[in-house]
């Protein structure tokens, strides 16, 4: 597998750095570092109308969330997306996600929630879904209050916050309270099991390796039964029909990327509609570098697009 011209000079930029293998972190090494790195890269912070911090309600507890608007509040509710973030589990914050929230609610001409869920090893497995399930009402619920409108709604997430987005809108489907018109996920972490081709043929060499994604799992779940569990490995689920329409980005020097695509067939197969994209000269955690890659303006642009279509169909 080979890199982008624009994603290997990121990739040797990081290999020059002397950035440490996240296994050998602690998880309070991990989250400094993953903000550290974050910072380090001084992207140009996309403007938006209005951004207000507020905190949820949930069963472990309050839950911070922000709210990115691409009109102010005044101009009335406008269409949310709910956006937890990837970090597996373990590191990432509402900071590490903030430019991509912003670019989100721009492409999407939407609000997004960006959530910031409880983390492990800390709080173990299932807290992080509960807490993103319990987001997902709040907004639903205080719609007015917060010029959301509740008819469109989405959820989206990268990474492990793919998984959280995945989960999200089956408790949705199966519980019927809150209607989801989309889903977004970005790479998504869909089979704890690591059984997937592309965990051998990417798991070494690029910025997530399968040693990696062992340590976040092994952070987040209590034991190795929980891989079973829906909650954990969403590919495992067999209630899929009543699911939203997905939009699914994969990148192919990931180690993530054949699950990814192993669920935009699955939802197929039970009748979901799916929007597949694939971006073979790509790493894990594109879509968050934008001003260094051009498949991040690419699929910020694809987002907003299915997006916007998901918003007007709902009128």
């Amino acid at each position: 597998m080979k890199l982008d011209p624009d994603a290997q000079v990121l990739h040797d930029a990081m290999i020059k750095a002397n950035r440490p293998a996240m296994e050998t972190l602690t998880p309070v090494e991990g989250r400094k570092f993953m903000r550290d790195l974050r910072t380090a890269l001084k992207q140009a912070v996309p403007p938006v109308a209005e951004v207000q911090e507020l905190v949820a309600d949930g069963p472990h507890g309050a839950i911070p969330v922000r709210i990115y608007r691409s009109k102010p509040r005044a101009q009335g509710p406008q269409p949310v997306v709910m956006f937890f973030h990837g970090g597996g589990w373990v590191i990432g914050d509402l900071e590490t996600h903030d430019n991509l929230c912003r670019s989100i609610a721009n492409a999407g001409e939407c609000a997004v929630v960006s959530v910031d869920y409880r983390l492990a090893p800390e709080h173990k497995f299932p807290k992080a879904a509960d807490d993103c399930w319990a987001a997902a009402r709040w907004a639903h619920a205080r719609a007015g209050d917060l010029a959301l409108d509740r008819e469109r709604m989405a959820v989206a997430g990268d990474s492990a916050g793919g998984n959280l987005a995945t989960v999200t809108a089956m408790l949705a489907a199966q519980s019927g309270e809150v209607a989801l018109r989309y889903q977004v996920l970005l790479y998504p972490t869909v089979d704890l099991g690591f059984s997937y081709g592309s965990f051998k043929n990417a798991g070494t060499g690029f910025n997530l390796t399968a040693p990696a994604m062992e340590w976040f799992r092994d952070h987040y779940l209590n034991s190795p039964h929980e891989v079973d569990d829906w909650r954990a490995s969403p590919l495992r689920s067999k209630d899929i029909a009543k699911l939203p329409p997905a939009y699914i980005a994969t990148a192919g020097c990931d180690p993530l990327c054949d699950e990814g695509e192993a669920y935009a067939r699955l939802l197929a197969r039970h009748g979901v509609p799916v929007t597949f994209r694939h971006f073979p000269g790509q790493m894990h955690g594109f879509a968050g570098m934008s001003g260094f890659v051009k498949a991040a303006d690419e699929v910020l642009a694809d987002i907003g697009a299915e997006l916007r279509k998901a918003w007007q169909a709902a009128r």
